[in-house]
């Protein structure tokens, strides 16, 4: 068992250090052990927008930048409002509805707190 903590993305246990960082084989993330970590004090996912302030369920967003949408004709538009959002884990961490796209999974790098 390794004495460090797993990978806070990937969660793999295979961590090692390297010039005081810790390194995940499997994900290649890199992270200081120092930093405050993902999760709140309740275990609740802590996520942040583009402006790195902190996001909650039921939430409104505006999109950063035009998102190509995979099947769709048009991108998500930069500007437009995206209400009542639910967080999720994995890599697009945000649940939502938007109107003329119907649900979609967004990443909360690309939107910023309404």
């Amino acid at each position: 068992m390794s004495e460090f903590p797993p990978c806070p993305k990937c969660k793999s246990e295979y961590v090692y250090p390297s010039d005081g960082l810790l390194i995940c084989p499997e994900c290649f993330h890199e992270w200081n052990p120092e930093d405050v970590t993902d999760e709140t004090a309740d275990g609740v996912l802590k996520v942040l927008d583009s402006n790195g302030n902190e996001l909650k369920d039921g939430d409104s967003v505006v999109v950063i930048k035009d998102l190509p949408v995979k099947g769709a004709p048009k991108p998500v538009k930069a500007g437009t409002k995206v209400k009542n959002i639910r967080l999720t884990d994995g890599d697009h961490n945000l649940d939502c509805k938007i109107d003329g796209f119907g649900s979609m999974a967004l990443k909360s790098e690309f939107v910023r707190k309404a």
